[in-house]
């Protein structure tokens, strides 16, 4: 249900964060002031920025620091873990090697999902069954990475909790059965500055960094580059909503899980990424999920009946998931 947004909101969820725990979570005022925030911000535009988070800048920044620095190794350094279907779509993608709805994406990326062992989701698992490539070099990015994982994993949890509350449920909606194994996906995604010709920035007709998607999930927590205004989210009538960096904050959206269990309130925005600076633009990009082989309906609470009878049929995100891996990747 998106609005016509002219802007994205920033919450501060430090004091959901601060009681979230506390089994007496839905009757704190402080905490309801966030839950109504974030109630608005996912009817309305589907994507907000988060503050107050905990996650230190100095995290923040090493984990874009070192994806960085992998970007600006030979091409034949990178490939060393480079992405097939052998390894469960996990590793290196060169730049255009990423489709979305067709048409090549103008990054780099490398992409990482929770790990999954062989025969552990039957049948459904099995094109994700894999480890994920850590490169070698630079020194320390598995930990690094591991690390920031755990963090985001955690927080986003938190995030849903409040979520949990602003669709009229119990904080523990989303544990269980439901999201209590979560599923996660990260990329890491570097997209290239403008070609310089005769001193001028050209921009080629299909030089879109990432095309107009939704997200697969439940919630995504983006940690960008602060200096480069590139990623567009758009409202109702279609027009394109800068979301400019805003130092410290994560910006998160809703996917296509979270609108289904929302049944229709909560809307994972199409967005898309055009960088038009001269620089290297990166971002790391954490997906929070379902559990891998849950099959995702609308809750039944209060506020998704309020919206009427129920408006999507049963999805398996494990499927969803599956069926966007192997359309979003160009093997070679």
């Amino acid at each position: 249900m998106a609005t016509d947004f002219s802007s994205i909101p920033i919450i501060d969820v430090s004091a959901l964060l601060a009681k979230c725990d506390d089994p007496k979570l839905g009757e704190d005022p402080a905490v309801l002031e966030v839950v109504r925030q974030l109630d608005k911000a996912c009817t309305e535009a589907g994507f907000f920025y988060v503050k107050g988070h905990g996650v230190s800048d100095a995290l923040l920044k090493e984990v874009k620091d070192i994806t960085r620095r992998f970007f600006e190794l030979p091409y034949e350094e990178k490939t060393k873990i480079k992405m097939t279907p052998a390894t469960g779509f996990r590793g290196y993608q060169r730049v255009g090697e990423n489709i979305t709805k067709g048409v090549p994406d103008m990054h780099e990326a490398i992409d990482c999902y929770r790990e999954v062992t062989r025969g552990m989701y039957g049948d459904l698992g099995k094109t994700m069954e894999g480890y994920n490539q850590w490169p070698q070099n630079p020194p320390n990015f598995k930990v690094i990475m591991e690390e920031y994982i755990s963090i985001c994993t955690e927080l986003a949890r938190k995030i849903m909790r409040g979520i949990a509350l602003a669709l009229g449920g119990s904080p523990d909606e989303f544990e269980g059965h439901r999201a209590g194994d979560p599923f996660w996906v990260m990329r890491l995604i570097g997209y290239p500055g403008l070609t310089t010709t005769n001193g001028t920035h050209e921009a080629m007709e299909n030089d879109i960094g990432c095309g107009a998607h939704t997200d697969y999930g439940l919630l995504t927590l983006l940690n960008q580059d602060e200096d480069i205004n590139a990623l567009q989210v758009r409202n109702l009538s279609g027009e394109w909503i800068s979301a400019p960096p805003v130092p410290g904050t994560f910006v998160c959206n809703i996917g296509d899980m979270l609108k289904i269990y929302s049944n229709g309130l909560y809307e994972s925005t199409l967005h898309r990424v055009i960088n038009s600076s001269p620089k290297y633009r990166v971002s790391v990009v954490y997906f929070y999920e379902t559990n891998f082989d849950t099959a995702v309906e609308p809750l039944d609470t209060t506020k998704t009946r309020a919206n009427g009878t129920k408006k999507f049929e049963k999805a398996i995100y494990g499927e969803h998931l599956v069926s966007k891996v192997l359309t979003n990747f160009v093997d070679d």
